[in-house]
């Protein structure tokens, strides 16, 4: 089926979205593994895998819109070096990424494509999840300080 132009183009700068994500929250998740923060790690790569689902439907719209999906940009990774860094730089990443797909389903439903926009507004909700887990990480070092969060993130710890 011939898909709206415009709509493909940001179908696939979503895409390129996603697929820099799964690089980053696996480069995050794997330093938080090699840390020793266990629960961190696991939240982390469960939503890398996320990542991979999305970019996986967006490959499968793109094609049915008769799209050629382009897998080969990534943007630019922000890697952090601390925990708290890697959780501010995923929690930024993913309110872009709200505000990327908002307009991408706005312009969906304008070229008249609701079964794209509903399958945005699914991927929109992931994300909207994504962002508030960060926010509760952010209200926990906060709230109990970097050091006592982190003591949670370890394996051994049985709160958090």
């Amino acid at each position: 089926m011939k898909g709206n132009a415009k709509l493909i183009t940001v179908l696939n700068s979503l895409l390129a979205d996603e697929l820099t994500a799964i690089n980053q929250y696996m480069v995050h998740s794997e330093m938080c593994e090699n840390w020793g923060y266990e629960k961190l790690h696991n939240a982390i790569r469960a939503q890398a895998m996320d990542e991979m689902h999305h970019a996986e439907w967006l490959i499968e719209r793109i094609i049915f819109l008769d799209g050629s999906p382009t897998v080969s940009k990534l943007n630019s990774i922000n890697i952090g070096k601390t925990v708290p860094e890697i959780i501010n730089n995923d929690s930024e990443d993913e309110l872009d990424a709200i505000r990327s797909y908002n307009d991408a389903i706005k312009l969906a439903r304008e070229v008249g494509d609701q079964i794209t926009a509903d399958l945005l507004t699914k991927i929109l909700g992931m994300e909207e999840g994504h962002a508030d887990w960060a926010e509760i990480q952010h209200t926990q070092m906060a709230q109990m300080g970097v050091e006592n969060y982190l003591m949670n993130q370890t394996s051994g710890s049985t709160a958090g």
